[in-house]
């Protein structure tokens, strides 16, 4: 978080107030952004992600709210960048952006996560149906005026900021994706941390909110690539462990490896370029893997919501 602060300070665009909520932190953290100049507000407990940037947009003053997550570090252009598209005619009423491609967390798991969040967004279509809020703005009118982030739904940090992407496409607000803003993401993931996230706090929650809302999207984590590596992973796996007992499925499991590397091409070219070839050797199969607990979040989701809906409980229950 003091990197987080200390390089706000030190961005080109300089009109703008700094609030920090603190949600029930015990490390010592209020004091040390009241000593980096920032307002800072108290949850009084607990509340989650939702609740506590809804506290402070209540108390922001300016036209338009930047939310940005303790552990990343926006550069000198990234307040500047943001405030020049909110400012682009036509205007959009929220923009978020990516990580950047030079993440410093130390560890594979983390280089792997953030390069490949980078990779995606950098290829998302620029009209989205989503938000971000690790790096993202909104208007303060529209944000008020769609009730902001739903604590209720969401008391711990989970898909809070997409479900608002959502509530504010279906309200006729436009949400852009700006390649240009980027931030440097902090985290040191573990693989057990990435995998619990991606499933728990990601992928089941988001598989309920399309189907609850009547739509899939087909962008980010979910375009048509995705859907056909997750299809690919799952043959692959079974292929691979029942192959010494059938040998002939050795080679369809060759053949889904094939499909899996024309279909990323690109993606393991880029992990090609940033991270070594022999970084990229581990990343692969890393990607595979992704896929595999993709598949097992969506099936997840989709017979959680089958019983939420014969137990007339509806995304509530999530």
């Amino acid at each position: 978080m003091e990197r987080c602060l200390a390089a706000l300070r030190k961005s080109a665009f300089q009109d703008w107030e700094l609030i920090v909520v603190d949600d029930g932190s015990s490390d010592g953290s209020p004091e040390r952004a009241a000593g980096a100049g920032a307002r800072v507000l108290r949850s009084e407990g607990r509340r989650g992600p939702a609740a506590a940037r809804n506290l402070g947009a209540g108390q922001a003053l300016g036209t338009y709210l930047f939310f940005l997550d303790a552990d990343c570090q926006v550069h000198p252009d990234t307040l500047a960048r943001a405030a020049a598209a909110l400012g682009s005619d036509p205007a959009p009423d929220a923009v978020f952006g990516s990580y950047d491609d030079d993440p410093v967390a130390e560890g594979f798991v983390a280089r792997f996560k953030n390069l490949t969040h980078h990779y995606v967004h950098q290829r998302g279509r620029p009209e989205a149906g989503t938000f971000w809020a690790g790096c993202g703005a909104v208007r303060r009118s529209t944000f008020l005026e769609v009730g902001g982030f739903d604590a209720e739904l969401f008391p711990r940090p989970s898909i809070e900021d997409i479900e608002l992407g959502y509530r504010l496409r279906e309200r006729g607000f436009t949400v852009r994706l700006c390649r240009e803003i980027q931030v440097k993401h902090l985290k040191r993931w573990t693989l057990a941390g990435l995998i619990r996230t991606d499933v728990l706090d990601r992928g089941v929650p988001w598989t309920r909110l399309m189907l609850a809302r009547g739509f899939v999207e087909k962008d980010l984590n979910l375009s048509w690539r995705h859907r056909a590596g997750v299809g690919l992973a799952w043959i692959l796996a079974p292929a691979l462990f029942l192959a010494p007992l059938v040998p002939w499925l050795f080679g369809a499991a060759a053949a889904a490896v094939a499909a899996l590397i024309l279909l990323n091409l690109d993606l393991y070219r880029f992990y090609i370029r940033r991270g070594g070839a022999a970084f990229a050797l581990v990343a692969i199969p890393m990607h595979w893997l992704h896929y595999l607990y993709s598949g097992v979040a969506f099936a997840w989701g989709a017979l959680a919501h089958a019983g939420a809906r014969l137990g007339g409980r509806g995304l509530a229950s999530a």
